[in-house]
């Protein structure tokens, strides 16, 4: 089968969507699918032979964060002549709603289109203004797919409609094995946290201000963007800064217990995923997303929302007790299998089988 899929966000900067759609081409790959992968990325970026650049990526802010994505004719342009040269037998489009290269393949194609919904939302008043527009793509697509219950129950209950649960992957053979990072392992004292520092919803002030309350603990940082690290626990904490692949599976297996303190707009939560593929006790806020993840605490430590006290506490009950640790580790290989994108990958193409079926190829939609 031959696949297209849409990324919405430039292909040169991290983040879940993005490294979902580059794990789920390769494992489409492998499953021996043909697939091209256009996104946001400048003439000069260095881009995998699958992934075709729509044109220079901006700042747009979205659902609490800053995402760079593609809109204008330079990329409506080259998102037509991608499809018209493709020849698909299905276009896979991410974050439809998103103004990027998404709505621009909904309104370019016609034929069998599916589209999957990470994001969870509320209503607002920008969705009100714009929502002719997006359910003018909307109605292109044949098949929808959600990867949380909290993404299908902001689309169903904004829009209406039918969409099929399948949830993040992580490609679990990639995390289990790894050498700590230089310097670090495991020692009953080491936390860690990746993420993008300075983006408020993924917590990492909280966490900092935990750590006044963890006196016997140390701090390791993975992810781009600037902090302000409190003089009091500044030889206590570690910044690495934006890290790469390898380096990051790495960081996982360098600590004792991987903190993820987000405090909302997550629908799944591939961090953990992520964590828990590596063998570290995770211990998370419980917003809806990690609390379904964790199995409700099973897979992994939770604690209270946005309460640093609550995350103090946990971590250091955690860190005094090996026992729970290896336990919830335990656990958590296990829960995590479901994820994995040999799964996962069958489950979209299932969804594309059903979409392809005594349907034409996609085409231009003149």
């Amino acid at each position: 089968m031959r696949v297209g899929i849409v990324c919405p966000y430039s292909w040169d900067m991290p983040g879940g969507v993005k490294q979902h759609i580059d794990d789920l081409t390769q494992a489409l790959i492998a499953q021996g699918h043909e697939v091209s992968v256009i996104a946001p990325a400048s003439d000069d970026d260095e881009l995998p032979p699958y992934v075709t650049g729509a044109g220079r990526a901006l700042p747009v802010p979205y659902n609490g964060s800053v995402a760079r994505m593609s809109f204008g004719f330079l990329s409506a342009a080259r998102v037509r002549r991608w499809i018209n040269e493709g020849d698909f037998d299905v276009l896979h489009i991410h974050e439809p709603l998103i103004p990027s290269l998404g709505v621009l393949a909904c309104w370019a194609a016609s034929g069998p289109i599916v589209a999957t919904f990470h994001a969870s939302f509320n209503r607002s008043r920008a969705i009100a203004i714009a929502e002719p527009l997006l359910r003018s793509a909307l109605e292109k697509l044949h098949g929808r797919i959600a990867v949380s219950d909290a993404a299908r129950t902001s689309l169903v209950e904004q829009f209406g409609g039918d969409t099929v649960l399948i949830p993040n992957g992580v490609t679990v053979s990639r995390f289990v094995e790894a050498e700590p990072l230089d310097g670090w392992g495991p020692d009953g004292t080491t936390l860690g946290f990746l993420g993008r520092m300075d983006e408020p919803r993924k917590g990492l002030p909280i966490l900092l201000e935990a750590m006044e309350r963890i006196p016997d603990a140390k701090l390791l940082i993975a992810g781009p963007g600037e902090v302000k690290i409190p003089k009091s626990i500044r030889d206590r904490v570690t910044l690495l800064g934006m890290v790469s692949e390898a380096d990051k599976i790495r960081a996982y297996h360098s600590v004792d217990v991987f903190v993820a303190p987000n405090t909302g707009g997550e629908s799944f939560g591939i961090v953990l995923a992520e964590a828990m593929a590596s063998g570290a006790t995770v211990l998370a806020s419980d917003i809806p997303a990690f609390r379904r993840v964790l199995g409700e605490g099973q897979a992994g430590a939770l604690f209270v929302n946005g309460d640093p006290e609550s995350l103090a506490e946990e971590a250091r009950a955690l860190l005094a007790d090996p026992e729970r640790r290896a336990k919830l580790s335990a656990e958590a290989l296990v829960a995590v299998r479901k994820y994995d994108w040999s799964t996962v990958a069958r489950d979209v193409v299932r969804v594309y089988e059903t979409v392809t079926a005594g349907a034409g190829r996609v085409v231009e939609d003149l």
